[in-house]
């Protein structure tokens, strides 16, 4: 029998959401493997955590062409980006907590690429007079991740009702980014 790498790469995630010091054999048991097969395929737990950056790299990026950043005013896209990002919030607030993903000359450039992405929203919302502009667009950016990250905790602990993540998230950011009249 084959092994669905899908199925143990969002197993793992499951798991490395909810305990993010969980162990390779606890992995293994939540994907319904073995140990002696999960390090067949991932060597080691640095192995798993950059198969786990490929794939919310992924996820980051689907959800960036499904809400259509380039499309209707910029608040709008960031809504329909949070929205659609939502189903990976969890995966990307473990990857959030990896700093050897961010660091060094080994970082994905996936991860340049969605900052690009959202940073330009964000230049757009400034151009367009919708975000002040005394907030930087990169920093917007890293805000918008961290509240991603932040939204996921407190749904996976039951502080916040999954219902409302995206409410929460974008009400928060827009909130605090929109342009007020002077």
């Amino acid at each position: 029998m084959a092994l669905d790498r899908d199925h143990v790469l969002r197993s793992a995630a499951a798991l490395l959401t909810r305990k993010s010091t969980a162990t390779m054999d606890e992995v293994a048991k939540a994907a319904g493997i073995s140990r002696a097969t999960l390090h067949r395929h991932f060597a080691g737990r640095d192995a798993l955590v950059r198969a786990l950056e490929a794939l919310g790299i992924a996820e980051c990026e689907a959800a960036l062409e499904t809400a259509r950043l380039d499309e209707g005013p910029a608040g709008e896209a960031v809504h329909r980006l949070v929205r659609a990002i939502e189903p990976a919030a969890g995966l990307l607030a473990f990857l959030y907590t990896e700093n050897q993903l961010f660091e060094g000359e080994e970082q994905n450039q996936g991860w340049a690429r969605i900052d690009e992405r959202l940073t330009a929203t964000f230049r757009r919302g400034q151009e367009a007079g919708e975000f002040r502009i005394d907030l930087t667009p990169a920093w917007l950016t890293e805000a918008l991740f961290g509240l991603l990250a932040s939204g996921a905790w407190a749904v996976s602990e039951g502080r916040l009702a999954a219902k409302d993540f995206t409410y929460m998230i974008v009400e928060l950011l827009l909130g605090g980014a929109r342009r007020t009249g002077a």
